[in-house]
């Protein structure tokens, strides 16, 4: 509810600063169409403003891209294009997840599906995929929103167990499988370091800093903390090594505009699979990783692999 609140706050500030603006200068002679056809225009430069500003900075603490794994120009404009629309996508769903689908109806299933979100959002940034897993036979498929945005990734653990426990009674299923985006992967491998792996039998985790990011430096707030490189939080739960009962699978993209360095994301013990030319947000939408994540969920119960060192796949 926080960062939906927080949403229309922003929305309605700024189009009420719009609006002032306009009236004033159509007071002093201006032609007030201008501003009409004006909106469209201002809506793309500040969102345009903030993905220049987010891919910026992740190419200045980049890590270096294999030789395959560079695009040239036309893919890089598609990127930043996917990426801009995607924000916007998202935080149009963020505003509106109340009146978003909910949950499905109680029913008997044996593969139930929990999609956790990332830092600052809410379920409504997972609506898209969630569809997009439906609609490839994937399922039932729940989302839980998580807070306060701000507090410890330990106090959202809790939230979790207990989305969990209530998914298990709703569907007589034994296990969950978990797909987070971003922070949320970084929260369901801290639900397997407290609670165990009886209840979770697949995670995957999309964009996951898991290694930290530098672009968690420039917010406040604990669970901020908790994403920035080489912090005791997440030094210790490195430590924790993956559970060999847990199919745990990271997507992750090279030119991921939000995790910098972007190898942050790929994590030692589990199943990689690198993606290139799409950015953070974007991940999320996309339909490449759609049918990834959708085949990874198909293979629950197939033997967990031997995790002696990282694997690593490469996808374009």
């Amino acid at each position: 509810m926080t960062t939906a609140i927080l949403l229309w706050v922003v929305y309605l500030a700024a189009v009420a600063s719009y609006v002032r603006a306009a009236v004033r200068a159509t007071q002093g002679g201006a032609n007030p169409w201008w501003y009409v056809a004006g909106v469209p225009l201002v809506y793309l430069a500040i969102l345009g403003s903030i993905t220049l500003f987010w891919f910026a900075l992740a190419w200045v603490f980049r890590s270096p891209r294999p030789k395959a794994m560079r695009i040239g120009p036309g893919a890089t404009l598609r990127l930043f294009w996917d990426e801009m629309w995607a924000i916007a996508r998202s935080s149009r769903r963020m505003a509106m997840y109340r009146f978003l689908p909910g949950d499905p109806p109680p029913r008997s299933a044996d593969a139930p599906v929990l999609l956790l979100h990332g830092v600052l959002c809410n379920a409504g940034s997972m609506h898209d995929l969630r569809v997009a897993l439906v609609a490839r036979g994937v399922g039932p498929v729940y989302t839980l929103s998580y807070g306060p945005p701000l507090a410890s990734i330990d106090s959202f653990i809790d939230q979790l167990a207990g989305k969990i426990d209530a998914i298990l009674a709703a569907t007589g299923a034994r296990q969950v499988a978990i797909v987070g985006h971003s922070m949320g992967g970084l929260i369901a491998r801290a639900y397997l370091r407290r609670h165990g792996p009886q209840r979770v039998g697949t995670v995957i985790t999309i964009g996951t800093p898991h290694k930290g990011s530098v672009h968690a430096w420039l917010f406040p707030g604990v669970s901020l903390g908790q994403l920035r490189p080489s912090n005791a939080w997440l030094a210790e739960l490195g430590r924790a090594r993956p559970s060999k009962e847990v199919r745990i699978v990271s997507i992750w993209s090279w030119h991921d505009s939000m995790v910098a360095p972007q190898t942050s994301a790929e994590l030692a013990g589990a199943e990689n699979i690198a993606l290139a030319g799409i950015g953070h947000n974007a991940l999320v939408r996309n339909e490449r990783v759609y049918d990834i994540v959708a085949t990874e969920l198909k293979r629950v119960g197939e033997p967990v692999p031997a995790r002696s060192a990282p694997m690593s796949v490469t996808a374009r």
